[in-house]
């Protein structure tokens, strides 16, 4: 199965697993699953990084490398998951997690995700 990772998902498995759900190291570690992470991910990242966010204290580009390093694929923004947000109920008003939700459904991957919010649209969405 493809699952799409979202921010927190991705800096938990990176940094601090302890923070992860067993459900979600589960998904993580089987080895059947192919796992991606989008540039909007690096985006708000190095944005809130930027800013001083205590919990994205991360170099993105250090984190990027370690992704592709164990087997993550990178998952680019296109002009149709741009688009695609445009068709998203407001539910969630982040537009990096709007984005990520277009991408996991325009790709055909679940998006693996602790946010209940965003949980709360129909499609392919794991909260674990």
């Amino acid at each position: 199965m493809k699952f799409l990772l979202d921010t927190h998902i991705l800096l938990w498995a990176a940094g601090s697993p302890e923070k992860l759900s067993q459900q979600a190291k589960s998904i993580i570690e089987e080895t059947e699953n192919e796992l991606f992470f989008s540039a909007a991910s690096l985006w708000e990242i190095s944005i809130k990084t930027g800013l001083g966010r205590p919990d994205f204290k991360v170099d993105a580009r250090v984190l990027r490398r370690a992704l592709i390093d164990n087997g993550y694929q990178e998952l680019s923004i296109t002009g149709l998951h741009s688009v695609s947000v445009e068709d998203l109920p407001a539910i969630h008003k982040d537009p990096f997690d709007r984005i990520l939700l277009s991408q996991a459904t325009a790709e055909g991957f679940t998006l693996l995700t602790s946010d209940k919010t965003i949980a709360q649209y129909t499609g392919p969405i794991r909260l674990v």
